[in-house]
């Protein structure tokens, strides 16, 4: 049941926009004061689950995220057509842009990797209020195949900033998502406007959803909600940005890289972190046997440790000499890059 505490995070932001004035930023405050602050006075556990029973029961606590999103969005909609502070509005943006990191983008990770259509239509749902669609498609096949290389956008190397990777990754990973979905047409021999070109639909329901939400509510409010969606995508590309920071994989002497191993992505087992975002934080073992579901996830010992849980290394990473300073001793040379 321990999962159950990543729902948290939507029912404090619910509360802190129903009480209004400075609790509309309860959300983001849960999750980068409160949160770390615990973690440093918490155990890190390396142990690990053996949850080889009730599939269905850890599947549905991901389901179970659809409701808190989309929930929470029509209520910040209704939030909206009250007279609001500006300083409430930045809240808003805050707190609900972290739940769709969090309870949104980060799920859709988790369904993406499953095999059947309810997941994937669960995870494009998930993704759509953050602009992230392609995320499903790149990730998949990009990402997956090319991490901890040149190759990959959504790998920071050693001594980039945040700030720098941000741009790198939000451009590149969708720049790929198209070049990606273009060769498994080419590949399956579909045509371009075929049902089997996911890029195309998911951009149009995109769009659809934007056209929808200025008809339904006005320009301003859908504005709000939109710019809650790039904080939300930010949040993921920061949690990009601290799982493979630095790590490289070697070019072998034929010309490809080696095997993707537990040392090409940092480790967390700091157990708040872990809960609240479904195991994310073992992403070692993650990008070792991706279809292995994120409950049954276990520590890899020889794969390098962060120093924080994920939301304090979040943080650290937005200030670079600080980040730079904590992290760049800490890669292993022989895949530092």
């Amino acid at each position: 049941m321990k999962y159950i505490l990543a729902y948290s995070l939507p029912i404090i932001t619910f509360l802190g926009l129903k009480a209004g004035g400075y609790f509309s930023f309860s959300g983001v405050c849960y999750a980068f004061v409160i949160i770390p602050v615990i973690e440093q006075f918490t155990q890190v556990s390396s142990a690990d689950n053996n949850y080889q029973w009730r599939q269905r029961f850890f599947d549905v606590l991901l389901y179970g995220n659809l409701f808190f999103v989309y929930g929470l969005l029509i209520y910040s909609a209704q939030w909206l057509g009250s007279e609001r502070q500006p300083y409430e509005l930045v809240g808003l943006v805050l707190s609900l842009g972290t739940v769709l990191g969090s309870n949104g983008i980060n799920v859709a990770h988790e369904l993406g990797h499953r095999s059947h259509w309810t997941d994937h239509l669960s995870a494009f749902l998930l993704l759509l209020p953050s602009h992230y669609y392609h995320f499903f498609i790149e990730h998949n096949h990009g990402h997956h195949l090319d991490v901890a290389t040149p190759k990959d956008p959504s790998t920071a190397r050693k001594n980039q900033s945040v700030y720098s990777f941000y741009v790198q990754s939000v451009f590149g990973t969708y720049v790929k998502a198209w070049r990606i979905q273009r060769q498994l047409l080419k590949r399956s021999s579909k045509h371009f406007l075929s049902a089997s070109n996911y890029m195309l639909w998911a951009g149009l329901s995109h769009f659809i959803w934007i056209g929808a939400g200025v008809a339904l509510l006005g320009l301003f409010p859908m504005s709000i909600l939109a710019l809650a969606g790039v904080v939300g995508l930010l949040l993921l590309e920061t949690i990009n940005y601290i799982e493979h920071y630095g790590l490289i994989r070697k070019l072998n002497d034929n010309g490809r890289y080696e095997r993707v191993d537990v040392i090409h992505s940092w480790n967390s087992n700091h157990v708040l972190g872990r809960m609240l975002l479904y195991e994310l934080t073992r992403h070692s073992d993650h990008h070792y046997k991706s279809n292995k579901p994120y409950q049954n996830l276990v520590h890899q010992e020889s794969s390098p440790q962060l120093p924080y849980g994920y939301p304090t290394s979040m943080l650290l990473s937005l200030i670079p000499p600080l980040w730079f300073g904590i992290m760049n001793p800490k890669i292993p040379k022989k895949i530092e890059g």
